[in-house]
């Protein structure tokens, strides 16, 4: 779990107060990982530095890659000669990802791919700190580094991943578009719907999980103050990722690695793609899913598999089916003879 968080409109500006003790010395910079969307922006220019420390914008627009991580290690160890003092994420899961992956590397040898899976980090690490501007991932909370790999995507999913400290300020999601609001919140909401009916469910799991749904439940279906609805879904984000820390998530994230792997399409619009199909499993939660399209006038994509190959679609497939604990949460142990290769991919041929 995060050992420390502060939760508040404003509390951004505590930043600078709570890194100031994690600095070694003056030659041990702090490096701030940031969506390139705040570059020029206001927000910038209240972001802490002090001595050396860099601010390295960074663009979101594609999933985070291994090679994408490689590059910044070797960057930041080209130019330091001394370690950092720790590593600052800000944006959404795609910098919070990013960030929890280099603090990785830095002090851990070898290249990020060598590390997708469940518990290959030997050592600690680098000091991070994560700040999330957009709600809904839960990469704020995870223990999980979710990566594109060469071969794969995969987290990078150790106890040494989680942030050491997350700072929640509900004012800095003020600027995320009404689409990406959605879509994003979507992916809290799937992981509740997965995690509560899977059966990987304890009751530690599902006191978050039962918590994150009520309140997107409360964000998406029902008219609340705009600052209430950001502090609702910053903390629906939050509950959402523990929840899953302690069971996992299902079919439709399976899905949507696929999709992001073959067609490099965004984690959050893909569970929707995929959670509108997947009735069969989740009946209520697609019930609840429609209604909350309907309210906020989405129209997700089109046929978006309808001019795939059949080589596309052993690789969705593959990569798909690859997650096996998702597939044993969201089916049971017998679920490969439950969702068959033929079965998934009549499933993504609706997409």
């Amino acid at each position: 779990m995060v050992p420390r968080v502060i939760f508040g409109q404003g509390s951004f500006d505590q930043l600078g107060e709570i890194l100031l003790p994690k600095r070694r010395n003056s030659d041990a910079p702090f490096i701030f990982l940031v969506d390139d969307f705040f570059e020029n922006r206001e927000f910038a220019q209240r972001i802490p530095l002090m001595f050396n420390d860099e601010l390295i914008f960074v663009s979101a627009e594609e999933e985070p890659k291994t090679e994408q991580v490689d590059i910044l290690v070797s960057r930041i160890k080209e130019r330091y000669e001394e370690q950092p003092s720790g590593i600052v994420g800000i944006g959404g899961g795609t910098l919070l990802d990013l960030a929890k992956a280099v603090a990785i590397l830095l002090n851990n040898n070898g290249l990020a791919q060598e590390y997708q899976g469940w518990d290959l980090v030997s050592k600690p690490s680098l000091y991070h700190v994560g700040i999330p501007t957009i709600s809904g991932t839960g990469a704020e909370v995870s223990r999980t580094t979710v990566l594109l790999g060469p071969e794969k995507k995969l987290g990078i999913n150790s106890d040494y991943t989680t942030y050491d400290q997350v700072v929640l300020d509900p004012d800095l999601t003020k600027t995320v578009p009404k689409e990406q609001w959605f879509y994003t919140g979507m992916d809290c909401f799937i992981h509740c719907i997965e995690s509560l009916n899977g059966t990987y469910l304890n009751a530690f799991s599902e006191s978050y999980g039962e918590k994150a749904l009520e309140l997107c439940k409360d964000v998406f279906l029902e008219d609340i103050p705009e600052d209430e609805s950001r502090d609702k879904l910053m903390m629906a984000s939050w509950h959402g990722g523990m929840s899953i820390a302690y069971s996992q998530v299902g079919i439709a994230h399976a899905m949507s690695y696929g999709l992001s792997y073959l067609l490099g399409i965004k984690h959050g619009i893909g569970n929707c793609l995929v959670f509108q199909h997947l009735d069969e499993f989740y009946p209520k939660g697609v019930e609840l899913f429609q209604k909350m399209l309907e309210k906020h006038k989405i129209d997700l994509p089109k046929e978006v598999c309808a001019h795939l190959t059949q080589n596309d679609f052993d690789i969705l497939v593959n990569v798909a089916l690859g997650m096996e604990a998702l597939w044993e949460n969201a089916l049971g142990k017998e679920w490969k003879k439950i969702m068959t290769p033929e079965r998934l991919q009549a499933i993504y041929q609706k997409i």
